[in-house]
């Protein structure tokens, strides 16, 4: 095996590889990640998350238009009927709209519902009507759903429990097949990403729905196995490199991991970019939220979870195969 070189306490060629002094400014990241997830916590404090349909209730009702509408348009007409709120997208064509009516709107229906002694037209034929009145060609009903408020907070709650679970269970695993120091760089990478990921959507003030939940936890999928690879690489080289420090040897591990890391997160970066451009509304915070993910968890598998190894002075010792019981005297004839 080719010896380590080091040119003033710094290491930069291993077997014949450059190596990047990434741990140099292991500190300043430290910085910026803190700053980042504190503005992020602080954001979610102060504005919240704009929880969308699928958290706080309220009525879907998707139409065919037999003419191509303007969206604006149609975003007018609701809101001149007393509609306020309501959102309007794009749901397969250009001539299929989904518009979510928020839950006050279904809370007036259904008071009118109780209170009237006559006949009450469903929301979606109202909607429908209304629609009618302004397009030039046929608007049909395709179908209508409502989401009731305890429905959407249960499913928010299930959602918050699931992302922790999710932690726990990573944290569990990661101790399992590698160490325990590893598992609280692992779940701290993670938790970054998540925070950083919500504290965006606060700050823009952008719905978060079921869609951008399945989004963060593709985050955390996406951001372990960049973590897990690298830390892989980190305990072989603890392993095979002798005669270099904990901050040496994560250098070297990320250094060779780097090229990987680039094109997975690149080509990934490509899916997203056309998902964000070319997919509709219908999916734009969710490919917005994995945009985010997919760069901050780049971020914090080189920096975060090396960063939490070197706060907890990871060494050989700590990943050394160890001795069975009697091997020595196994061994003897």
């Amino acid at each position: 095996m080719s010896e380590t070189k080091v040119d003033n306490d710094k290491i930069t060629e291993y077997m014949g590889k450059r190596v990047y002094d990434f741990m140099r400014w292991r500190k300043i990241a430290g910085v910026v990640s803190v700053v980042l997830v504190l503005a992020s916590i602080t954001a979610l404090a102060m504005n919240g998350l704009k929880f969308g349909l699928d958290f706080t209730g309220g009525t879907q009702v998707e139409v065919g238009y037999e003419v191509t509408p303007a969206i604006s348009d149609v975003r007018e007409q609701l809101e001149a009927a007393g509609y306020d709120g309501a959102t309007v997208v794009n749901f397969g064509s250009e001539k299929d709209l989904l518009i979510k009516l928020p839950p006050s709107v279904t809370e007036e229906e259904t008071k009118i519902s109780a209170t009237s002694q006559e006949t009450v037209t469903p929301i979606g034929d109202k909607v429908v009507t209304l629609l009618s009145a302004g397009s030039d060609g046929e608007v049909e009903l395709r179908r209508t759903e409502m989401v009731g408020p305890q429905v959407g907070a249960e499913l928010r709650d299930d959602g918050g429990l699931g992302m922790m679970l999710a932690l726990f269970m990573v944290m569990i695993y990661v101790a399992l097949r590698f160490q325990y120091k590893f598992s609280f760089g692992a779940v701290a990478a993670l938790g970054h990403d998540v925070i950083i990921v919500l504290g965006f959507f606060a700050v823009m003030g952008l719905d978060f729905d079921l869609t951008v939940l399945a989004a963060v936890l593709a985050v955390i999928g996406y951001s372990l196995n960049d973590t897990i690879v690298v830390s892989d690489r980190i305990r072989e080289n603890f392993r095979k490199v002798r005669k270099a420090e904990a901050e040496e040897i994560i250098n070297i591990s990320i250094s060779q991991t780097l090229g990987r890391t680039f094109m997975t997160s690149f080509t990934t970066l490509l899916v997203l970019w056309a998902l964000q451009f070319f997919g509709g509304e219908l999916i734009h915070n969710f490919s917005l939220a994995l945009i985010v993910g997919v760069v901050v968890g780049t971020y914090s598998s080189v920096y975060v979870a090396a960063n939490v190894l070197m706060g907890l002075k990871i060494n050989k010792e700590d990943l050394m195969p160890p001795v069975k019981e009697g091997a020595e005297l196994e061994e003897m004839p």
